[in-house]
């Protein structure tokens, strides 16, 4: 797929897909540091498995080298040009022992360095030990969310599903999402092993629980090139 396709669909759908963009070798190593630090403690654990991990990139060190793929860096230059950095990392997982929904929703929040009083900045919470915040609509505009996939995802295992185009509505209220949701049909993201799903955080999206629960290996990174006001800086 060719960027200007994928910077096409980004701006129409709020979402593309990259097939195949992750080879053999770097998702054994993904794997492989994943199994590591599930033999060791972790916080989020069920039946033996981690199943969300915050501040990932810190939280193993190991998997710093996915921010810096060719593929990947590849694919996030096409979208925002030079000077972008991931500036949150999550991972996911859904298994018989940890098999959740989440509710339709926008990613509306960031990770920050430290809580500072800025205007249109609100909300503020800690998670993982890491200050969140609600920045003001025009930063997740500007946010690329690669999320990585290293299990084959499907309806099955609880993929992720998402309503082309919402994005373009910028923040929703309960109202208005619920109408969006209502008219709307869900388009259900499938991706293989290896693949890579693009999507903007105001993107009205959500998951079931899988009918057939097995790994769904997620690793969720944001990349940005903009700096933030007043002082702030990104979490990483």
């Amino acid at each position: 797929m060719r960027g200007q396709n994928i910077s096409d669909q980004l701006e129409r759908n709020g979402f593309a897909l990259v097939e195949d963009l992750l080879d053999q070798e770097a998702l054994a190593q993904a794997a492989e540091a994943l199994e590591e630090f599930n033999s060791g403690p972790s916080a989020n654990r069920r039946g033996g498995s981690a199943y969300g991990v915050r501040d990932l990139l810190a939280a193993i060190p190991r998997l710093a080298y996915l921010a810096d793929h060719l593929g990947v860096r590849r694919v996030v230059r096409a979208i925002t040009g030079d000077g972008a950095r991931v500036v949150r990392s999550i991972f996911f997982d859904k298994t018989p022992d940890a098999n959740w929904r989440v509710a339709w929703h926008q990613d509306l929040t960031i990770a920050a360095r430290e809580k500072l009083q800025i205007e249109g900045f609100t909300a503020w919470s800690v998670k993982a030990g890491v200050p969140h915040v609600q920045p003001p609509t025009r930063v997740l505009e500007n946010i690329l969310t690669v999320r990585i996939h290293l299990d084959d995802t499907d309806a099955s295992n609880g993929a992720l599903k998402v309503i082309p185009g919402s994005h373009c509505y910028g923040r929703l209220d309960e109202s208005s999402m619920r109408a969006l949701i209502d008219s709307a049909e869900p388009t259900i993201c499938n991706v293989a092993r290896g693949g890579v799903l693009l999507m903007r955080p105001l993107l009205l999206h959500a998951s079931s629980a899988g009918t057939n629960p097995a790994h769904r290996r997620v690793i969720h990174l944001e990349f940005s090139a903009q700096s933030l006001p007043g002082g702030l800086e990104w979490a990483r």
